[in-house]
């Protein structure tokens, strides 16, 4: 009779922290694998876009173990958070900082899938960055600390970087890749026995989300080569045209974004 409670015991106790579509896949694969979180934060109603699907996949839960905003990090947030005897948080596409205070609340630690191959390209707009400054992309399933993206790696993949990517099609690939990633780490997060790898955050690149603003003006009488300009494009190329290039013509603003096509009769054509 103890062997059969100590087998319950052994599935991990999980605050889910999340928002996008990435965020559902993830918790239905957890619930799927007979885990359900004991709290639930998501985004505030401003930015949240799938806050509704994870609380109708949580619809178990009592009302005072789901958070919204920065609910989970006030003061009552906190003293509720201390009393789920949490194993650990999990962060999928989670906007909100989390103090230092919830970082020490779950035995195992506060855990984070991020869009990118770590230690590169932390904080935003990684697929960007990652064609801008020419950096590996992929990604990671990480330990959250005090800084950016930059606690200790439990498992990464990479992926590759093809002419014809956009940042919009290498952020699609990664969404892919993240749920493989984590899907791949679950054995090792539900038996609570995780590696853990250092980044090397000298070699790294981080990035805030007004980095990319600065990029995005293209200035019509400079010099630049094509291989530049291109590669500039396919970076500011997302889902949001307001993220794309611009330029300024008799007072006013264009928007561009760029479509590669690979030609596949190029070769013969070229001979």
């Amino acid at each position: 009779m103890k062997l059969k409670n100590n087998k319950k015991n052994t599935k991990p106790r999980i605050a889910f922290a999340g928002d996008r579509e990435i965020a559902v896949k993830v918790l239905k694969f957890i619930l799927q694998n007979g885990v359900k979180p004991v709290a639930l934060l998501v985004h505030g109603k401003k930015i949240a876009s799938h806050d509704k699907e994870l609380m109708s996949l949580c619809h178990n839960l009592d009302s005072s173990c789901v958070f919204s905003g920065d609910e989970f990090r006030s003061e009552k947030g906190i003293a509720k958070l201390k009393k789920l005897d949490l194993d650990y948080i999990l962060s999928v596409h989670f906007h909100y900082i989390f103090p230092k205070e919830c970082l020490e609340i779950p035995k195992y630690g506060t855990l984070n899938l991020h869009p990118a191959y770590l230690p590169y390209n932390r904080g935003w707009h990684t697929p960007s960055w990652s064609i801008l400054d020419e950096t590996p992309f992929g990604a990671t399933l990480h330990f959250i600390d005090e800084g950016v993206d930059d606690g200790d790696i439990i498992l990464q993949k990479k992926c590759d970087l093809q002419p014809e990517d956009t940042a919009d099609s290498l952020y699609k690939k990664a969404l892919k890749l993240e749920l493989e990633v984590f899907k791949e780490a679950w054995s090792f997060v539900s038996a609570k026995k995780l590696n853990r790898t250092t980044q090397e955050s000298e070699r790294g690149t981080c990035h805030s989300k007004k980095d990319l603003k600065e990029t995005q003006l293209i200035n019509l009488n400079e010099k630049m080569k094509a291989g530049d300009l291109i590669r500039r494009l396919r970076a500011l190329t997302t889902n949001d045209i307001n993220e794309g290039a611009h330029f300024i013509a008799d007072n006013k603003k264009y928007r561009l974004q760029i479509i590669i096509k690979e030609d596949k009769d190029n070769i013969k054509n070229h001979e």
